[in-house]
């Protein structure tokens, strides 16, 4: 066909997960016409470019805009994790992440929450609304729509692989170094507001008998009004904690 050019690309193994089954072995041919940019041309092969670290040209480091001609070959790297990149400055010298969620992972949102992190979560969020929240709160975009990470505007994002939350929360601790911001029990876990103490006198007609008369210290939301103490769920979810801030994995 008249124009038809073709490249070939070479995928980390990290990224070989949003590639279609073929695509998964080796390089991957990839024929095109007329001027297309790296990221258009990756992104058709299912890999959105928040998942990117840095891409190679013929050997040569190129960006996303770069204008693929043909024959070129494109070594294509994933990100990598925060906690393992020596080019990232110290985490007291960065800002603590953000983090907005799309509407399928509201466990997550608690747990992450519950680590003491600042996660917006609806889960009637529109796509539009989360691409705005993103781009204009600076927050990082969690979601498993990688259709909804292509979009240029999207700067900061992570496409999740497992569909089970404790393994998703692993995911994102992992991905951009968070164990160094862990400060656990700190927001409420419905709507993401920080906690403040509250004395037992001040709820005491809220509390349930085995409550009033075995725990002493509370926290409260001020914006909800739920009640926290550190009961057995407590025991449970520091124990998680504990596993996921020790682990080297």
């Amino acid at each position: 066909m008249t124009g038809m050019k073709q490249a070939f690309f070479e995928f980390d193994e990290e990224l070989r997960f949003f590639l279609s089954p073929q695509n998964r072995q080796g390089t991957v041919p990839l024929s095109f016409q007329g001027p297309q940019s790296a990221k258009h041309l990756i992104e058709s092969l299912g890999v959105p470019h928040t998942e990117i670290g840095w891409v190679q040209s013929n050997g040569h480091r190129i960006s996303l805009d770069y204008q693929v001609q043909d024959g070129d070959r494109l070594e294509v790297h994933a990100a990598v994790p925060s906690a393992s990149n020596p080019d990232l400055e110290p985490a007291e010298a960065v800002p603590e992440p953000c983090f907005v969620l799309d509407g399928h992972l509201g466990r997550l949102a608690a747990y992450l929450r519950m680590l003491g992190f600042d996660c917006l979560y609806r889960s009637d969020y529109t796509d539009d609304e989360l691409t705005d929240i993103s781009v204009h709160q600076g927050r990082i975009l969690l979601t498993r729509d990688r259709r909804l990470l292509m979009k240029k505007v999207i700067r900061q994002g992570y496409c999740l692989r497992s569909l089970e939350p404790r393994r998703q929360l692993q995911e994102v601790v992992a991905r951009f170094g968070l164990k160094h911001w862990v400060r656990p029990f700190q927001r409420c876990l419905r709507c993401n507001a920080p906690l403040q103490p509250v004395s037992k006198e001040d709820i005491l007609e809220r509390l349930e008998p085995l409550t009033k008369q075995y725990f002493e210290e509370f926290r409260l939301c001020p914006v909800c009004e739920q009640i926290y103490w550190k009961g057995s769920h407590y025991e449970k979810m520091l124990k998680m904690i504990e596993r996921l801030t020790s682990s080297s994995g």
